[in-house]
Parts: C-alpha cells; sequence; structure tokens
C-alpha cells in the first residue's frame, strides 16, 4: 500500500510514519511539509532512517501536487493545530483559512484526480464554546470533573463528548476551518467516489513534540516546569484546574491502519477520539506530576479569561471501539514520562521549539 501523509515533518506527521511503518511489512510513505513550522527541519533525517520520501512543498500551492507519486491513501495532517490562530500569535486570520480551507481543497483534487481515500485529523474544536462552557462541572482542588448527577447536553456523556454535540457558533476561527474541511470532504468523496475517513481527535502529545503555550501544552509544560521558565495558569480563577484527555499519535496510527484497510462504502465516517477519562488531566495536576518528578515550580495565576478558552474537554472514543475495535494503549503516565524523559535528554528542546 502506497500513502501520502501531508504535514509529513510535524510531530503527528512523523510519528504516525513509525508506527505505521512498524505495522506493514509492505508500505510505502511519502510525505509533503514546507518546514514552515519551528523545529520541523529536525524531522527530515528521522524520515530518511525509516525509509520514507520527504518532499519540501505547500499544500496551498496546486502545482506542488502535480509531481506526486501516486498513493492509495492520503492523510492530511498537516492543518495549523491552534486554537488561536488567525486571532493571535504571528498567524493571519488569511493564513489560517489559506493553510486548513485553500490547502484541503489541493489534497482532494489529489484525491479525486488519483482515486485515493482520504483520512482527515479534525479536531476537538469543532465543538461550541457556549455548549461545552455550560457542561455541569465540579471541583476539587486540582480539577473539574464531570457532574454526571445532572442532566447532561446532547452528545455529552460520562465517557466524554461524542460526534453529535453541538457545533453551534462561537466554536472559534480555527474551529470553522476544521469543521468547513471536514464537510468539504465528505462532498468531495461523496460526489468523486472515494472514501473519506474524519477522525476528531483530542490532544495528541508525546516526546519529540514542538511545544508552545498554544499547541503541544503537554510537552511545553513539562519542558518550562523543568527549566524552572515562567509558568501560568490563565483564566478560571488562576487555579489551573481545566481538564483535557491526551493520547500519543502511535495510538492513533492503529485506528488510521484499521480505517485504511476498512472495505466499507457505507455507514459511519466520523469518529471522536482521544484518550478518554483514563488519560485526562488538568493543567494543576500536570504541575503536581512535575513537582513530583522534578521539584516544586509554581505557576503564576493569570486571572484574565482567554479567547476561546474551555473548562473541560475529554473525547468519548466509544464508536471507534465498537467500529474497529481501537483504543488507547499508551497510559497517562507512561506517555508524561516518556515526554519527561525527552526533556531531561534534550536541554534545548523549547529553543529547538521557537520559544
Amino acid at each position: 500500500m502506497k500513502v501520502l501523509i501531508t504535514g509529513i515533518c510535524g510531530f503527528v506527521g512523523s510519528s504516525l510514519v513509525e508506527s505505521l511503518l512498524e505495522r506493514h511489512e509492505n508500505l510505502s510513505i511519502c510525505g509533503i511539509d514546507n518546514l514552515m513550522r519551528p523545529g520541523s527541519e529536525m524531522n527530515r533525517a528521522r524520515l530518511h532512517k525509516l525509509g520514507a520520501t520527504f518532499i519540501h512543498g505547500d499544500i496551498r500551492a496546486a502545482s506542488d501536487f502535480e509531481g506526486l507519486p501516486t498513493a492509495e491513501w492520503v492523510i492530511d495532517a498537516a492543518a495549523n493545530p491552534s486554537v488561536l490562530a488567525g486571532v493571535q500569535g504571528g498567524f493571519s486570520s488569511r493564513q489560517l483559512f489559506e493553510n486548513n480551507l485553500s490547502g484541503l481543497v489541493n489534497v482532494l483534487e489529489y484525491c479525486r484526480a488519483r482515486q485515493a481515500g482520504l483520512v482527515l485529523l479534525s479536531s476537538s474544536r469543532v465543538y461550541s464554546i457556549h455548549a461545552l462552557r455550560s457542561i455541569p462541572l465540579k471541583e476539587n482542588d486540582k480539577a473539574f470533573r464531570l457532574d454526571d448527577s445532572k442532566p447532561l447536553p446532547s452528545g455529552a456523556t460520562c465517557l466524554g463528548i461524542g460526534p453529535e454535540f453541538s457545533t453551534d457558533a462561537p466554536i472559534s476561527l480555527y474551529g470553522s476551518t476544521k469543521l468547513a474541511s471536514e464537510i468539504v470532504a465528505l462532498e468531495y468523496g461523496c460526489a468523486f467516489d472515494f472514501p473519506v475517513w474524519i477522525n476528531r481527535c483530542g490532544v495528541l502529545a508525546g516526546p519529540g513534540q514542538f511545544g508552545t503555550p498554544d499547541q503541544g501544552i503537554f510537552s511545553y509544560w513539562i519542558n518550562a516546569h523543568l527549566r524552572r521558565c515562567a509558568l501560568r495558569y490563565i483564566g478560571f480563577d488562576g487555579t489551573g484546574k481545566q481538564v483535557r484527555d491526551v493520547f500519543h499519535p502511535h495510538d492513533l496510527a492503529g485506528l488510521l491502519d484499521e480505517q485504511m484497510r476498512a472495505n466499507r462504502p457505507n455507514g459511519r465516517r466520523l469518529y471522536t477520539v482521544g484518550g478518554g477519562v483514563g488519560n485526562a488531566m488538568s493543567l494543576a495536576e500536570l504541575t503536581a506530576w512535575c513537582d513530583a518528578r522534578f521539584g516544586i515550580h509554581v505557576p503564576a495565576a493569570d486571572l484574565g479569561p482567554r479567547t476561546y478558552d474551555i473548562p473541560w474537554m475529554v473525547m468519548d472514543s466509544r464508536d471507534a471501539e465498537s467500529d474497529f475495535g481501537w483504543r488507547v494503549e499508551i497510559s497517562l503516565e507512561k506517555l508524561l514520562a516518556q515526554i519527561a524523559d525527552h526533556a531531561q535528554a534534550n536541554p534545548d528542546w523549547l529553543e529547538r521549539s521557537g520559544l
């Protein structure tokens, strides 16, 4: 099988290469990346050693697709992953839409012309911010927890957020590009008869991720804590009780592998996938974990709210388990330990990440 991965030099793209090659004896992978993300250049040598073919190009340029080899499947991992993209940080709103939507159209045209299937990596941030903030929560000294003794909104259960949860605006500019991408991808698949799978992913993390305060938060937090950099709990009374679930791209690869192998023309095409309640923790709990490993380092409290922040997000992956037998295998403790080991072995990692 031949697979094309967009954004192949990113953390997720390069991790998927490694894991998919471990699962397949006769798998050929090539990928395209514009190397825009700080640190991404470092993964070129790693990809070469793995036997993957790297092509320097930009998915926003249709001409960059003309010379790409024909693949049976495309995994689109090239989108900007920050919920603040287009609002703050050096990435304009126009650049956000060019990268996440215009670029996707070029990917879809490639799939149409080559009759390749598409696996689109979408985001948990396609969901309504108002609906997410209305989920009943209780809190302990370090985290918000779901209060399932009270009525939950449609699409939310004690296991997390499912595909049916509200996507009403506002969902952020970033979230709107991902939601629009899902719709356009499904329509292309129907119109031109090629398979499309969509996975709304929770937080992805692991050793080697380029972490910043806006994306790759688990990697950033552990690296910054180890080096005693300034850390802040933003919003929610400055307590750090906001919760996310997390999982490794190697686990995600298991699901993508099953989807690309599946010969199912009809049925569910969209899935929510993440670490689930077993792999969920708050920033305050992450700080406590870092304190135990590296020594105490206290984040500052920043009481000012930040655009698009939400208190709790955990993904319900039951559909993926039911349809593909998929579940997370790398535990939260193992994942954090792997990031910490990598942080200690690479003292300049934050600088390599562009900080």
